[in-house]
């Protein structure tokens, strides 16, 4: 099917939620994909932080296959081998974590993580008052009701309102804020490391582990939002670990199932008791497809060392980056990242310089306006990485004699 039938079977039979970029690929590999008409592109978004192995990883299509051959879906009344060898390799990449509950997307992860928090301060420590969730401005936690009511975005709810009650923002950074906002009524404060959806915000390791603190003083639960920036994404297995602190609570999706539909939580033996059999669960969540693609994807992670990968590739790319802001001032406001999550912010709108590149056949996101977001898969080649800078570059070049 031609590109132009394709968009205009979209633009019929498909709801318009999405401004989509103008391109349709038909088939990738690795750190490349191709659209209808054969053209090639390299990939630095990987579908938003998902194919962090690249496309059609032949480990992962070998799994794939095998299990298809075997199971498709049993549903979570019996037991399954994929899904408790997945729980027990996600548990060891941690050294404090004890359990897994897994669903099918980063907002169903999200919305788990606020149950359990709840359901541990209300029934396991018989704190009835502490229901309230705190988060930060700037955030993203997803677009289902809760999720929605956690990210706190106006402009996200328009329509949608009233959200469900008991969350509350403080603002990014500010720890005396944070301080003031945790009252007997909070049961637990929810954190991104990295701010990905709010154009790719570091936070401070400093304050990280001040937050943490300050919920260890006033007995709520520290609680991080992995979906994005989890998965080797940071230079770590997680991006906590990063900061050099232990959540009660994170959750996961994007990367987990490299492409497959997959979300999920880690909690700590003790928060693990919040939930009880019915308590909380899901049809879909942890299907023998996706467990078993998800388990090979966290073997794959470890053995080949990809979280340093990302560190090291990140730095190359950020200190390039750096480089050609010093040496060509107003040409970039500011070079923000971990590891392979990286925001290259322009002084000014970067739609012009985006399209650029995406005809140029180098596909990153474009995040409110003026931010280049780059979430390439972690196995992406140095010479791809160095042939995208040079591309950049020879942009940003030109935008500042125009």
């Amino acid at each position: 099917m031609s590109y132009e039938s394709i968009v205009a079977d979209d633009q019929k039979y498909i709801i318009q939620t999405y401004g989509r970029y103008p391109v349709a690929f038909a088939r990738g590999e690795g750190a490349h994909m191709w659209d209808v008409n054969g053209r090639e592109y390299v990939d630095l978004l990987a579908g938003i932080a998902v194919t962090s192995l690249g496309h059609c990883h032949p480990e992962l299509v070998d799994v794939l296959s095998t299990q298809m051959q075997a199971l498709w879906h049993t549903s979570n009344l019996v037991y399954t081998e994929p899904q408790t060898e997945l729980a027990r390799r996600l548990v060891g990449t941690t050294d404090h974590m004890s359990r897994c509950f897994f669903c099918n997307s980063g907002a169903e992860a999200n919305e788990t993580l606020i149950k359990l928090a709840r359901r541990y301060m209300t029934r396991v420590k018989g704190r009835e008052e502490a229901v309230d969730i705190i988060t930060l401005s700037g955030c993203f936690h997803g677009r289902t009701f809760g999720a929605l009511a956690a990210t706190g975005r106006d402009s996200l709810a328009d329509g949608f309102r009233p959200l469900p009650a008991g969350f509350k923002q403080v603002e990014a950074g500010n720890i005396e804020a944070m301080a003031a906002a945790i009252d007997e009524k909070t049961c637990a404060v929810l954190l991104e490391v990295v701010q990905g959806e709010g154009g790719v915000i570091v936070l401070d390791d400093d304050y990280v582990r001040a937050v943490e603190k300050l919920c260890r003083e006033r007995d709520v639960l520290f609680c991080c939002d992995e979906v994005q920036a989890g998965m080797c994404r940071t230079g770590a297995f997680w991006a906590y670990q990063t900061c050099g602190v232990k959540p009660d609570i994170i959750s996961m999706a994007k990367a987990l199932a490299n492409g497959l539909p997959m979300g999920g939580i880690m909690a700590t033996e003790e928060v693990s008791r919040g939930f009880v059999a019915g308590s909380h669960g899901t049809t879909f969540g942890a299907g023998l497809l996706t467990s078993a693609v998800a388990a090979r994807v966290v073997e794959i992670m470890q053995r080949d060392n990809l979280a340093e990968r990302a560190r090291v590739l990140g730095r190359r790319i950020m200190d390039r980056a750096r480089a050609f802001m010093e040496t060509h001032p107003g040409t970039i406001r500011e070079v923000r990242g971990k590891g392979l999550f990286i925001g290259i912010e322009l002084p000014s709108d970067a739609h012009k310089v985006w399209s650029d590149l995406l005809e140029a056949g180098y596909l990153c996101n474009l995040c409110h306006g003026s931010t280049l977001r780059l979430l390439p898969p972690l196995i992406i080649t140095e010479d791809d990485v160095d042939a995208f800078m040079d591309a950049l570059e020879a942009r940003l070049l030109q935008e500042s004699r125009a």
